[in-house]
Formats: C-alpha cells, structure tokens, sequence
C-alpha cells in the first residue's frame, strides 16, 4: 500500500540526459520560455492557488548560475544559484510553515529539491579532496575541481523517523524547542555501518530506553532542511516501560489509535500533531488506520 507523504508527487521529469549536454542546457536557458523559480530570500513564492511562483531567466539575480530542476509543459525548469551567497537557514521559519501548509500537492517536491541544491552549492564551494574551489557541472547535479579532477554530486543524509507500539498503543515524543502540546515520531540519523533496522532499534532505545524488534518499513519522504531522507518505519516494543534519554526528548508517551486520530483531526484536549507535510503525520495516519 502506497502512503503519500509530503514533499513527493512532483510532476516534472528530471531530464538527466540534459544534464550531460552542457550545449542543451545552455539553449535551455537562452529560450524565453524557460522558466525560474521565484524564491524570497529561501522560500517559495506562491500564489493564491497553491501553486509555485515562475518568472524568466533574466530574474535571476547577477551572477547567478543555474540548476536545471527539469521539464514540464513543454519547457524547461530552472533554479538560481549565486556563488558565494550563505547557504538558508536549516529551521523553518513560521513564514515558510505557512507557505508549505498552502502548496498543492506535487509542487513542495519541485521547492524541496531547488532549495535542497541550494543549500548544497552553498556549503560545498571547496573539493574536499584538495580544498580547490569547484564548478558547477552537469546543469547543477555536480561540482567538478578543476585542480585534482574529483566531481562532487549532492548529498542526502538519511534518517529513521519511527513509532514504537505495544498493547494497541503507539510511543510519540515531543522535544523542549516545539510548540507546546506537539509530539511526533522519534528520529535520528542512520549512522556509518548500520541497517536501517539496527537504527530503528538503537534510536528508540537511546531516546525512550525502549526495546523493540520486528521493524518494518512504511514510506519515505525528502525533507530539504537541509537535505535528508526520511525513513518511516514501525517497530514492536517488548514493553511499554520509558526510561526517557533528556538530552533527546522532554517527554515521551504512549498514545491509542483513537488520541492519535483526535489530534490529527486537531481536537480540543489533544496532543498536538505533527504538519501534514511532515511524513511523522503521514507515520501516525497510517499506523492509526491500521495501515502502517
């Protein structure tokens, strides 16, 4: 069963092909058809339709270079990038909250990925195998050092995003920097030389004291904060005792399908869910229709 999750079910075709033929690109971004995302400062500009802001290549700032995203409606899709600007902020602001809870479904994929390149070239200007400034290459998808010939390509740190269950009950935690009453899905990042499974498990036991087995795997979603891989799983608890890791989490409890189905209808009296844009929301919808 597919569970959709935020961030995905983008419409445009990424043309890797393109990205090979610098010739191609560079008539891409001549042709006044070609589009350019609108962006404010880092965020989306969207109009009242839910729908991302375009403009033309000559909006783009001075300097700038340019990230091919891909094609869509007969045209080609483009992100600026200026060298030597500061990479975005990792949190999201309470502006880009609001901005994401009115984008249709399909474009946050288009600004996840644009902003997620962005924020790459920004913090990746070196080689760091010889610490030589790199260049753009393969329309954006790369950074190539002319000095010792190493090509560089963005990263995606993937992280696990699970919920434990016993007894009909699911486990959710809330850290001290959220707003008031919100709890979600315990996360953290795979580390080097671990399955996906073994991090489940030693997450959930690092953070709630929490032992669980039988781990199996949900859905994923891209999170361009900067750059990960979220990984939604489900895990079976040997117990429900919480033995609460506080440099990780100000509290942690088990919850039923029936309070879980409470605060993602937003009632009075629940615990406040996660974003619907979030996969932790996606995670707790699932699991409470039986379906995680």
């Amino acid at each position: 069963m597919t569970i959709a999750t935020g961030f995905t079910g983008g419409t445009l075709d990424r043309a890797d092909a393109l990205r090979h033929d610098p010739a191609a690109v560079a008539a891409l971004l001549a042709d006044p058809s070609s589009r350019l995302l609108l962006l404010s400062g880092f965020e989306p500009v969207v109009g009242d339709d839910g729908l991302l802001g375009w403009g033309t290549i000559a909006d783009a700032p001075c300097a700038a270079e340019f990230v091919l995203l891909g094609l869509g409606e007969g045209r080609a899709h483009f992100a600026a990038v200026v060298p030597g600007d500061a990479p975005p902020p990792p949190y999201r602001s309470p502006t880009l909250f609001a901005l994401l809870d009115r984008l249709r479904d399909g474009e946050a994929a288009t600004f996840a990925a644009a902003r997620a390149l962005i924020d790459w070239h920004a913090r990746h200007p070196f080689c760091a195998r010889c610490g030589h400034a790199t260049a753009m290459f393969r329309a954006g998808w790369g950074r190539a050092c002319p000095n010792c010939a190493a090509e560089h390509f963005p990263r995606v740190d993937p992280v696990v995003i699970m919920i434990a269950e016993h007894d009909g009950r699911a486990l959710v935690g809330r850290q001290a920097a959220w707003p008031a009453g919100r709890y979600s899905a315990l996360a953290g990042f795979l580390e080097p030389g671990e399955s996906i499974e073994e991090a489940v498990a030693r997450e959930i036991g690092e953070e709630a004291g929490v032992r669980v087995r039988d781990v199996r795997y949900v859905a994923s979603q891209p999170w361009p904060f900067p750059s990960q891989l979220m990984i939604a799983c489900v895990a079976r608890a040997d117990d429900d005792a919480i033995t609460l890791d506080a440099n990780e989490l100000e509290h942690a409890m088990w919850v039923t399908r029936d309070e879980v189905r409470a605060a993602l209808a937003g009632e009075a009296g629940a615990f406040g869910a996660p974003p619907p844009y979030a996969i932790a929301h996606s995670l707790l919808r699932a699991w409470a229709d039986g379906e995680g």
